[in-house]
């Protein structure tokens, strides 16, 4: 009982994270669409553009949260500080938590993208798309390899974040406007959770856990500033807005230059940490002893299962990780984990894949936190730890079908190099 009050809990925290005065779902009707590549957004939401004092052709940013299933917009004030403008429901992810690594593992990207005008796809199989950019720089220095991986109507997925056809729409139609306004990039942060004390805690033994850490600094300075952060790659990982000294240069592969973090961004960021820290201990004691189960893609089409009557085969909706997971005790856990590997003597169509191993790191919650804590010099200092690589399985069923390899034949602009104002020098402009 307790176990089931805690998931309840969880689920309740994870909620109230989120934006709850953002629009929910697309509000076009396709049957009114002359032509969708032009198709103005909803005088709903221009309306709480104007609320929000949002100029119409404001730069926007797209924030994923692979867990929760959300795909939000969020567009620059007057003021420069960005804010949600909506949030959707995503309707198909495929995989599990978790980077791509390598083509046909059926991984949805996760980590920081550029997408230009160029990423535009009016002519896609699925309505509208957006290409993610992946692999990026920071996945090609690592060895990740992948092809068209859209953002895309449909709710069919292969590797892509697929939408209902109604609010690709609409996103394809933020991102337009952007561009019409002059903004060149428009920043992608695909990101596997929600990344607070407690979700990053609820995680602490997931083989991820170093690469998820590496992506909160980057998701912690767009918390603190309401800007997306300078991305730059050197020594094969991410590094955010640091100012390279001495005019050194960020080269994927080479090493770091001597860098900083401007000291109005690093004083706001060293009082976010703190209060992060305290908030990260009380996590970890509430779930000292639990570990969480992470669903497969197939467990995840079955809590949704239902919303495919009467639907067109191709349409397969996932639900959320939070539906389909569960919060267990490591006994608990174990035991799950003995029944699936016994299971395995049964037809392969009827098994579910198996759970990547979790391995339970020992000691106390305070030890824990300890091993967990940022890396020393602050939050502006960057992870220097190596990226993992990840090999997930994952399973079918007879009944919920899996769709094939996405074909879209529209492969990412190759990568290139954005002249731009220095991100500190705008960070100034208080």
């Amino acid at each position: 009982m307790r176990l089931k009050h805690i998931a309840f809990a969880l689920l309740v925290a994870t909620a109230l994270t989120g934006c709850n005065d953002t629009l929910d779902s697309a509000s076009i009707d396709l049957k009114s669409v002359k032509n969708k590549v032009e198709q103005p957004l909803p005088s709903s939401i221009l309306t709480e553009m104007q609320k929000k004092n949002m100029p119409r052709n404001s730069p926007i940013m797209i924030r994923i949260l692979k867990e929760e299933g959300k795909l939000e917009v969020w567009k620059a004030r007057a003021d420069n500080r960005f804010e949600v403008i909506k949030s959707y429901d995503i309707c198909a992810w495929s995989g599990k938590l978790g980077p791509k690594v390598k083509e046909g593992d059926r991984q949805a990207p996760e980590g920081f993208y550029n997408l230009t005008p160029a990423h535009l796809n009016p002519n896609s199989k699925y309505y509208l798309a957006i290409n993610t950019g992946f692999p990026n720089r920071y996945d090609a220095a690592n060895g990740r390899t992948g092809s068209n991986l859209m953002i895309h109507g449909a709710c069919s997925s292969s590797g892509c974040y697929s939408m209902t056809d109604e609010q690709v729409l609409e996103i394809y139609a933020f991102a337009r406007d952007a561009f019409k306004g002059g903004q060149t990039s428009v920043q992608l942060q695909a990101l596997p959770f929600r990344m607070n004390a407690e979700n990053m805690a609820r995680h602490r033994d997931s083989q991820n856990y170093d690469f998820w850490k590496m992506l909160k600094t980057g998701y912690d300075h767009f918390e603190v500033t309401k800007r997306p952060p300078e991305v730059n790659v050197c020594e094969k990982k991410y590094v955010f807005n640091q100012q390279a000294d001495s005019n050194g240069t960020f080269a994927p592969a080479a090493a770091c230059p001597s860098m900083s973090t401007p000291p109005a961004l690093s004083a706001a960021l060293t009082s976010y940490e703190k209060t992060y820290q305290v908030a990260y201990t009380k996590a970890l004691e509430k779930f000292d002893g639990k570990v969480w189960y992470e669903p497969t893609e197939a467990e995840r089409k079955a809590v949704v299962a239902g919303k495919r009557k009467g639907r067109d085969i191709a349409y397969a909706p996932t639900g959320t990780s939070l539906e389909a997971g569960k919060l267990l005790s490591q006994s608990e856990f174990q035991e799950m984990m003995e029944k699936r590997m016994a299971s395995q003597n049964k037809p392969a169509n009827t098994v579910l894949a198996s759970a990547a191993p979790v391995t339970f790191r020992p000691g106390t919650a305070a030890d824990r936190m300890k091993q967990d804590r940022l890396p020393a010099g602050g939050p502006a200092a960057q992870s220097t730890g190596t990226v993992p690589t990840v090999a997930t399985a994952q399973g079918t069923t007879t009944t919920v079908p899996i769709p094939a390899q996405n074909p879209l034949a529209y492969a990412a602009p190759p990568i290139t190099e954005e002249k731009k104002k220095p991100f500190w020098k705008f960070w100034s402009q208080e």
